[in-house]
């Protein structure tokens, strides 16, 4: 993740920008973005400001405003590496990534040892899977700020993505003290990996859906290494993951959990447990849904046809965007990458005697009312309450077809082929340069290959959806 340069103070009687900036670090960012726009009223080629009302905007989501408020910043002084460096964050974001690189290095050189422009750098060449390169920007911004966490935290993205895990995960130890995640809520003493038998760990949830659903496979082995385990989780979680890990008690985030002697995070546990690519359990599969709802949902689809009552060679659910998670930006930011439209899916019409679901939950789902023209989508989705829902609904289907977003992981974890398109800045689970993965056997991968280019993922996806219905129809 891209951090923004510190808000430069200038030297000068007006105390108006010290004021903006100061109320920029104390988190009142309304309030800056209204002192700013009074300075540059007053005097709109003042460099600072420019620069840090630029910052500030781009890390607010105005990107476009900010990109001009930067341009201008470094042409009136181009001898300003914050504004540089936050000209770097802005065309990042807006998928510059070569105009970011360029930003960057104008930043360093004018100042070599500018933590932030290193790490952002490497940032920048790890989306373009030069992960090697980009290490070496991330160790460079370590040593200039050694306690910095979003910079420990970039560089463990940069190793995991790269498939180096015994040092990506204890890296990736230091989110808690980033921009992103930010304190962890554990309460008790921590688990470190250790035997624990004759007590009880408390797994606390972390992340979204799919980041529990991704991590949960750990649950058995970690309780191999001692006595009892409680998991926190999501209430729509609840059900499907009681029933997949029987052997277990799950519990909401809103329940007051039993006593306890140990506690640790879901994401962690890859860490605690010495995970490798070699060594990912469960790639098969690990979640079990509801019988008798799963026959439930057949009869359902049994009545599902064709409009002219033609059998359907495959039944495919759909998922076209994620959860904006408005809450933190940067996961909105990732967000706004990683979905589509339903229309933008149009060239999967094309494919014939294929009968799509909609899987889209959410605000996003509304489209399902006006699918592209040739789709025949069928929306049952006012029928699924929790992921228990969801998942006998899968278990009906032939495959799913999603964006990155928790369904990839519920439909994979039930062992159902998923293919999922992936942004060019993708997860970092996923690896680089790959179609497949060690998470998941029944997963294959459509990567964009440029920024904001997904016609060339969706034309391969459908040229391969024809092969695989015809060999169906076969």
């Amino acid at each position: 993740m891209p951090q923004s340069s510190s808000p430069v103070l200038p030297g000068q009687s007006d105390a108006q920008p010290m004021d903006a900036a100061a109320l920029q670090r104390a988190n009142r960012l309304q309030d800056a973005v209204l002192a700013y726009q009074a300075e540059l009223q007053r005097n709109p080629h003042d460099a600072y400001a420019l620069s840090n009302y630029g910052g500030l905007l781009c890390s607010l989501g105005d990107f476009k405003t900010a990109q001009e408020l930067l341009r201008r910043a470094v042409q009136i002084k181009p001898d300003m590496p914050d504004a540089w460096s936050n000209f770097g964050n802005v065309l990042f974001e807006l998928q510059d990534h070569s105009g970011a690189i360029d930003a960057y290095k104008q930043c360093l050189t004018l100042r070599p040892q500018h933590a932030r422009a290193l790490s952002n750098l490497g940032v920048v060449l790890d989306c373009q899977g030069r992960h090697a390169l980009a290490q070496n920007f991330h160790k460079a911004a370590i040593q200039v700020e050694p306690d910095n966490g979003q910079c420990r935290t970039n560089y463990a993205l940069s190793l995991l993505a790269h498939g180096d895990y015994a040092n990506g995960f204890e890296a990736y130890e230091w989110r808690w003290n980033s921009n992103i995640i930010g304190k962890h809520n554990l309460q008790g003493a921590l688990w470190k990996g250790e035997i624990f038998v004759g007590k009880t760990l408390l797994v606390h949830t972390e992340g979204g859906f799919g980041d529990m659903l991704h991590f949960v496979r750990f649950i058995p082995f970690a309780a191999k290494r001692g006595g009892k385990i409680i998991v926190k989780v999501r209430k729509e979680l609840l059900t499907l993951l009681q029933r997949s890990f029987p052997e277990h008690l799950f519990i909401t985030v809103d329940d007051v959990p039993p006593p306890h002697d140990l506690e640790c995070s879901v994401g962690s546990l890859p860490y605690l447990l010495g995970t490798t690519l070699e060594t990912i359990p469960l790639a098969s599969g690990y979640l079990k849904p509801d019988p008798t709802q799963v026959e439930v949902w057949k009869n359902r689809l049994d009545k599902d046809t064709f409009f002219n009552s033609v059998v359907p060679t495959l039944r495919i659910g759909l998922v076209w965007a994620g959860s904006p998670h408005r809450e933190v930006r940067y996961v909105e930011f990732v967000d706004q990458r990683r979905s589509v439209s339903l229309q933008s899916l149009a060239p999967l019409a094309t494919v014939p005697n294929v009968l799509f679901y909609s899987l889209q939950v959410g605000e996003k789902g509304i489209q399902a009312k006006t699918p592209p023209a040739g789709m025949k989508l069928i929306n049952h989705t006012s029928q699924l309450h929790d992921f228990d829902d969801t998942a006998a609904l899968i278990s009906n289907l032939d495959m799913v077809i999603s964006v990155d977003t928790s369904v990839v992981h519920l439909a994979a974890g039930l062992g159902k082929p998923v293919w999922m398109l992936s942004r060019f800045d993708q997860c970092w689970r996923w690896l680089s340069g790959r179609t497949d993965t060690p998470w998941y056997d029944t997963l294959r991968i459509y990567q964009q290959p440029q920024p904001s280019d997904w016609g060339s993922p969706l034309k391969k996806m459908v040229a391969d959806l024809k092969n695989l219905e015809k060999s169906r129809r076969a």
